[in-house]
C-alpha cells in the first residue's frame, strides 16, 4: 500500500483575510450572546455621559436650515455615546465613491446580539460656485458625510425611545436653571461673533426673532444646534446665513415702501 500523499494548498491573501474576518465576527457574536446588554444600564450610562457638563451636552444636538425652517435633532456625537454604551454592536463607515459632482459615504451598523444590521449611504456635493472642490476640501466633505451616515445608521439600530430619552436629558442640561439659561444665551451670541463674525441681528434672524428677550428655550437649543452643525460640517456658514429669498408679496411691499405719495418710484441711494 502506497503512503498517503499530503498536498499543500496555498490560500490566497483575500481568502485568508476573509477567514480571519469570519473568525473575528464569530467570536464577537458568541461574546454578545454570552454577555447580553442591560438596556437600563446602557440608558443610565448614556444619560450620565451626556449630562456630565454643558459642553458635552451642547455637542449632542444639531440644527440645519431647510425650506425656511430649522431641522433640529440628536447629533453624531450623541450617536457615538449611545453606541459605546449600548454594547454588542459593530460599525464601519467609509467613503465608497468620489464622483465628479458628489461624494458618497456608506455606514454599516450591526447589532451582534439581535442580529440586526443596517446600511446607510449619504451623498454630499463637492461642487462650489467656482467649480470642483480642492482635494483637501473633498476630504473634509467626506468626513462630514461619514459622520452623517454613521449618525443615521446608529439611530436606525438603537430604539428611538432610548435615543429620545438621552437627547431630552442633554437638552435639559444645556438650558439649566434661569441663571444658567441667561449665560447660555450670552455664550451663544459670543460664539457666533468670535467664529463667524456675525452680529446679534444675524443670529436672531436664524430663529425669526428681533430681540434677545424674545428668545425661548427652544430657540436657544436651535442656535446651539446650528453652531454644532457648522462645527461638524453638516452645513456651511454661507448656507446658514444666506439671505432669505423674497416672495412676490415681499417684493410688492418693498416696491410700495419706495413710492412717494404721487406714486413715483424713489431713486435708490448710491
Amino acid at each position: 500500500m502506497e503512503d498517503d500523499q499530503i498536498t499543500a494548498v496555498a490560500i490566497q491573501g483575500n481568502e485568508m483575510a476573509m477567514l480571519r474576518e469570519k473568525a473575528s465576527i464569530d467570536i464577537q457574536v458568541s461574546t454578545a450572546k454570552a454577555y447580553p446588554r442591560d438596556m437600563q444600564k446602557a440608558l443610565s450610562n448614556s444619560i450620565f455621559t451626556v449630562t456630565m457638563d454643558v459642553e458635552t451636552a451642547s455637542t449632542c444636538t444639531y440644527s440645519v436650515p431647510r425650506g425656511g425652517k430649522a431641522i433640529t435633532g440628536p447629533s453624531v456625537h450623541l450617536a457615538k455615546i449611545l453606541m459605546q454604551n449600548w454594547g454588542n454592536i459593530r460599525g464601519e463607515t467609509k467613503v465608497i465613491e468620489i464622483g465628479q459632482r458628489d461624494i458618497t459615504s456608506q455606514s454599516v451598523i450591526w447589532d451582534l446580539e439581535n442580529n440586526a444590521a443596517l446600511k446607510v449611504e449619504v451623498k454630499r456635493s463637492i461642487m462650489t460656485k467656482t467649480g470642483r472642490m480642492s482635494d483637501d476640501m473633498i476630504t473634509v466633505t467626506g468626513n462630514a458625510a461619514n459622520a452623517i451616515a454613521l449618525r443615521n445608521a446608529i439611530f436606525g439600530i438603537i430604539p428611538r425611545a432610548i435615543v429620545d430619552k438621552v437627547y431630552e436629558a442633554s437638552q435639559k442640561k444645556i438650558l439649566g436653571d434661569e441663571e444658567g439659561f441667561a449665560k447660555r444665551i450670552k455664550d451663544v451670541f459670543a460664539g457666533f461673533k468670535k467664529v463667524y463674525g456675525k452680529e446679534e441681528a444675524d443670529v436672531l434672524a436664524l430663529v425669526g426673532k428681533a430681540k434677545i428677550d424674545q428668545l425661548t428655550k427652544g430657540d436657544v437649543v436651535v442656535l446651539i444646534g446650528v453652531g454644532q452643525a457648522l462645527k461638524d460640517g453638516d452645513v456651511t456658514a454661507d448656507i446658514v446665513f444666506k439671505p432669505a429669498v423674497k416672495t412676490g408679496a415681499d417684493k410688492k411691499a418693498d416696491l410700495k415702501d419706495k413710492q412717494n405719495p404721487a406714486g413715483d418710484i424713489k431713486p435708490e441711494m448710491p
